[in-house]
């Protein structure tokens, strides 16, 4: 979880500087359309509509702008049609990088991508040369509060979660894909506060980084978050948790 984790914790510090230039919104809205382009616009048959509008509505998405993306999937309403690509490659120190994305123009976004791994001390790969190292898993991020560990894992066994990390004032609980609403919905009915919900490519080893790399590493993946049609970068990178706050300096 160490790459997700500590990821995760940068993203938070900076998700109000994203949401005001409306990355977020706009990340989460090719995601509810492709969604239910994919699988319909009923919540309750598409889990992954149902896990799209969770994380639009966590991020206080208006309903209305959910129901017209939405539309826009299904074909009530006319709209952009994004495809749907993955890209592999290596982050500085031989880091896996594993890149979903959702476009309306592969070349333009193939050429970005590149250049952006490039630019980084990273390189774009074949298909296939990292995907093995990742397993998707459904990660609920909710606060420490009084929680202690023990608790924490009492209530994971509880809801149906597989396991659990602690990062920071947070608890990271993962599930199986398939599960991920159920168990959200299970804390939820509990009183527990979610700050995040999502389906995420968890690394089954990671590689440690040290200062130059580490912060070249976290640099990479502000950029690709930053870039429009990426919807999530999964890498496998560990760093010391004291280089952190080095980041952006």
């Amino acid at each position: 979880m160490s790459g997700h984790s500590k990821w995760s914790t940068i993203k938070r510090k900076k998700a109000v500087a994203d949401a005001h230039r409306g990355k977020i919104f706009t990340k989460l809205i090719r995601e509810i359309i492709a969604s239910a382009r994919d699988g319909g616009g009923d919540l309750d048959a598409n889990t992954r509509l149902r896990t799209a509008v969770a994380a639009a509505r966590s991020a206080n998405m208006p309903s209305a702008n959910i129901e017209k993306a939405i539309k826009r999937g299904t074909g009530e309403i006319e709209g952009i049609t994004y495809e749907e690509i993955c890209f592999e490659g290596y982050g500085p120190g031989g880091v896996a990088v594993f890149i979903d994305v959702l476009t309306d123009n592969r070349n333009r976004t193939v050429s970005e991508i590149r250049n952006l791994l490039g630019k980084h001390n990273g390189s774009l790969g074949e298909n296939g040369c990292v995907s093995w190292i990742f397993e998707l898993k459904g990660v609920i991020v909710i606060p420490v509060g009084s929680r202690t560990e023990e608790e924490v894992m009492e209530l994971v066994v509880e809801v149906g979660g597989e396991d659990f990390s602690r990062e920071g004032s947070f608890y990271n609980i993962t599930t199986s894909p398939s599960e991920l609403n159920a168990v959200r919905d299970a804390l939820e009915a509990r009183g527990v506060k979610i700050e995040s919900s999502e389906h995420f490519r968890v690394p089954q080893n990671t590689v440690r980084l040290e200062r130059k790399e580490a912060q070249q590493m976290l640099k990479l993946m502000e950029a690709l978050e930053d870039q429009d049609d990426v919807q999530r970068v999964s890498a496998n990178f560990d760093i010391p948790d004291e280089l952190i706050p080095l980041h952006g300096n």
